[in-house]
């Protein structure tokens, strides 16, 4: 399998944008990655987070498939432990990257066919109590709240719902946009289940795509947009007004061979657009500021790509953005989007430690309450999260294993795992049972990786 990512150039072309960024007193930008197929669903997917360990990413986004999740109609949807939900794969995804230090982004998309009426997972729910209820499942779940199931922060609601690919319909019969209003009432929905079921969550919004016609096409096979200047524009008339912590975006280039400095015609927005994107977003919510999370960026290459760029250019665009990025004040996050496809050889990031790239990350580590913490990179003891949304300290082999309890660990402590070790099989309570002590529920995964999109 062939994943166009940030490649070993990379390292050394973002040396000069990285290192001075270690210096700043106040870090605030978090950089990771999105790649569900690797961290999620392949054999080596351990080794994948090592390596992005070793990178020090600082975040993991994925997507929660809530057509996969609950393939039918929950007994009692606000319960995480519903026996319908599986949530096998997404369990341990939130843990690997909790054991390996890494914040979480869960991006919920996708409407089950008994919520919809079989239309499919781009249409609305009929009913907004059925998508409340599953966010709030999602966020119980992942509250902090619950022994082997760590706290998970950053939420996002939707993917690129300015695009009929994701959204439907984008528009009605007379060519009058309805995206907006509908997605207003996914999102306020969604806000209101991930808030029930975790005041600390931090929920953005939007997930638009950096570009859209504005205009009713109305052919067959042909997929209807809006631009993420409009889109805002609409979704910010819906009452009552909409909370949010950020607005997130994907601020491609028009191909995957322009430049991160490509300028386009507003009210597509392109990486170069962000700041007048802002402006308009701060004037439309009437808000002080609005905070903007990159949840997708990336380039992909020659020649699994034929119009792609090169391994040299991928790294040169990525330091140019990652430059932008991190000129931009309003940006909190910018997160690199892989992608791989079926059947290709084994992942490369494992040959070329790739993710080296982003080795150093202008962010502040966090614990579970929002603290920010003051040790230097140099004075501060390893930590590790310990499963349950708290962080520890990663005991060292001198400390002959005495360390915060682990899930799945029945001694006191336990020594830090070395990259590649296996993770101890620990799939947590069996479903409807939270308080039982960790069980194996056999090894066979309940959520099979989808195809991939891009």
């Amino acid at each position: 399998m062939r994943f166009r990512m940030i490649p070993v150039t990379v390292a050394c072309a973002l040396a000069a944008l990285i290192f001075p960024l270690m210096a700043s007193a106040e870090p605030r930008m978090l950089i990771g990655f999105q790649d569900d197929p690797s961290l999620r669903w392949r054999d080596d997917r351990l080794g994948v987070f090592d390596v992005a360990q070793q990178a020090n990413a600082g975040i993991v986004r994925t997507t929660v498939y809530w057509s996969r999740i609950a393939e039918k109609r929950p007994a009692t949807a606000t319960n995480p432990f519903d026996p319908t939900y599986r949530f096998d794969d997404l369990d341990e995804f939130v843990r690997n990257a909790g054991l390996h230090g890494m914040e979480v982004m869960l991006t919920i998309w996708g409407t089950p066919s008994w919520a919809n009426g079989g239309k499919g997972q781009n249409y609305a729910p009929t009913n907004m109590a059925d998508m409340q209820n599953f966010a709030r499942a999602v966020a119980t779940r992942y509250s902090g709240r619950l022994r082997s199931y760590p706290f998970v922060r950053y939420y996002t609601i939707w993917n690129e719902s300015n695009l009929g690919q994701f959204l439907s319909p984008q528009y009605d019969s007379k060519g009058k946009p309805i995206a907006p209003a509908i997605y207003a009432r996914i999102y306020r929905a969604a806000y209101a289940g991930i808030k029930a079921g975790n005041a600390r969550a931090l929920v953005g919004i939007g997930e638009t795509s950096a570009r859209g016609r504005d205009r009713f096409l109305g052919k067959a096979g042909t997929q209807e947009t809006e631009s993420p200047g409009r889109f805002a524009k609409l979704l910010s008339e819906q009452k009552p007004a909409l909370q949010f912590a950020a607005w997130s975006h994907h601020p491609y280039s028009t191909s995957p061979s322009q430049p991160p400095t490509q300028k386009v015609r507003w009210p597509n927005v392109a990486l170069t657009q962000l700041p007048k994107f802002e402006d308009e977003l701060k004037s439309l919510f009437k808000r002080k500021s609005v905070p903007i999370w990159i949840t997708e960026y990336g380039y992909e290459t020659k020649p699994g790509e034929p119009l792609g760029v090169t391994l040299s250019q991928q790294a040169a665009y990525a330091r140019q953005a990652l430059n932008i990025a991190a000129g931009n004040p309003d940006v909190q996050m910018f997160i690199w989007f892989i992608q791989g496809r079926r059947g290709e050889p084994a992942h490369p990031l494992l040959r070329d430690r790739a993710l080296v790239a982003l080795g150093r990350r202008r962010q502040g580590r966090h614990d579970d309450r929002g603290l920010r913490r003051s040790e230097s990179d140099q004075d501060r003891p390893a930590r590790r999260h310990d499963g349950t949304g708290r962080l520890g300290l990663v005991p060292s082999a001198a400390e002959d294993g005495q360390g915060p309890q682990l899930p799945g660990d029945d001694r006191g402590g336990r020594r830090a795992r070395e990259p590649g070790q296996p993770l101890r099989s620990d799939p947590g309570p069996r479903y409807g049972d939270p308080q039982v002590g960790l069980r194996a529920r056999g090894g066979k995964r309940s959520c099979p990786g989808p195809p991939t999109r891009r």
